[in-house]
């Protein structure tokens, strides 16, 4: 009998086209009180893996000071047959780099905004600087990365 998991699992190549879909990513930390908050957020990469900007005082950053721990999810389908995902986790590393925030900023604008938004338009680099200001990025580390496309069933 074959093992079904491996059946759904997601090529390296399948996860990397699935990541670069215009999907929201929940992100989990750990809070003080051993919690779980889950906000959803859109992203971009760093790196080659997800990553997001947010305010560098939100419990999110708070909680990865503290416990650098973070799982994601990035999920589609709307059917059983349909169901897709990719869920990683590792450790959330808070990137300051005021470069690196301006072109993750520049690549989340041009992935979720409106289409003719060019990353390399001045307007749009001068919005991005802007955007980032009290703004970090947190760049996640993968250690363990599990994957499921239905659509292979």
């Amino acid at each position: 009998m074959t093992n079904r998991r491996s059946e759904i699992r997601m090529s390296s190549e399948e996860i990397s086209e699935f990541l670069r879909g215009r999907h929201t990513m929940s992100v989990a930390t750990i809070c003080p009180d051993g919690r779980i908050h889950l906000v959803a957020m859109w992203y971009g990469f760093i790196g080659g893996w997800p990553a997001f900007h947010t305010y560098a005082k939100s419990q999110k950053v708070q909680n990865l000071r503290r416990d650098p721990r973070i799982t994601v999810l990035v999920e589609d389908g709307d059917t059983y047959d349909s169901l897709r995902g990719v869920q990683i986790s590792g450790t959330g590393e808070i990137v300051e780099d005021e470069e690196t925030k301006v072109r993750l900023a520049l690549e989340v604008m041009e992935r979720y905004g409106p289409a003719g938004s060019p990353p390399g338009d001045r307007d749009m680099r001068a919005f991005a600087e802007r955007f980032v200001t009290k703004r970090v990025a947190v760049r996640i580390h993968p250690e363990r990365v599990v994957s499921w496309d239905h659509r292979k069933l």
